[in-house]
């Protein structure tokens, strides 16, 4: 078993100067096969003797931010997060007004109260990086399971504002500006299999429990 992360930043991407389309702002994005920002060569899934336990999950957050009055060029930032690079700059909200949610094979983890999927769990909420300005106020919990065999993914949504550069605009991001992290762990062979024995028992699936039954098994071995 190991614990694994994984940092997306859609500033990080394999064509040069790449614009974030208009298409692509309010679109789920995965961040392992999206086709911007850094990506992986294949969708993350888990084979016939893995067994996975995301951990935890996170992304840019964002920020209610005064009008200062100012006008002019731009480059303004409120708390590491653009703002506005119009008239009135610094006004409305900072950041890429991010949410981020999972998905396991072809079902939404987060939904609404009528069980309809909506764009999941806010950057306000569980922020990346985090830092004094910006503290997480949820936490992934339970972890949520992919069992063997299952597809997962992480998606974020980001929706264009004012802060980048207006409405129906393309928007090169800059490094840093766009980010959504994830930490797993990953279990593989025997301790997959101990995993699926935990989660038959009604036992969380950590390290500490698996540990737990392997410890137990050779103690019945020894009686």
């Amino acid at each position: 078993m190991r614990s694994q992360v994984y940092e997306w930043d859609a500033g990080r991407t394999t064509t040069s100067g790449q614009p974030m389309t208009t298409t692509q702002f309010g679109s789920a994005l995965s961040i392992f096969v999206g086709g911007f920002g850094n990506n992986i060569t294949k969708p993350a899934e888990t084979t016939a003797t893995q067994f996975c336990v995301i951990e935890d999950i996170s992304v840019t957050p964002s920020a209610f931010v005064q009008a200062n009055g100012a006008t002019g060029s731009s480059g303004l930032t409120y708390r590491g997060l653009p703002t506005s690079t119009g008239e009135d700059r610094g006004s409305g909200i900072a950041g890429p007004r991010a949410f981020v949610q999972i998905r396991i094979n072809t079902t939404d983890y987060f939904l609404d109260p009528d069980n309809v999927g909506n764009d999941g769990v806010p950057g306000t909420a569980s922020p990346y990086p985090r830092s004094v300005n910006f503290q997480p106020v949820f936490n992934l919990y339970p972890d949520v399971y992919v069992l063997p065999g299952q597809t997962w993914d992480i998606r974020v949504t980001a929706y264009q504002s004012n802060n980048y550069n207006g409405a129906g605009v393309a928007t090169n991001i800059v490094v840093g500006a766009l980010q959504c992290f994830v930490k797993y762990t990953l279990y593989d062979g025997p301790d997959a299999l101990i995993a699926n024995k935990l989660l038959e028992m009604g036992i969380s699936v950590n390290p500490g429990n698996v540990d737990w039954y392997k410890r137990t098994l050779i103690q019945s071995q020894g009686m």
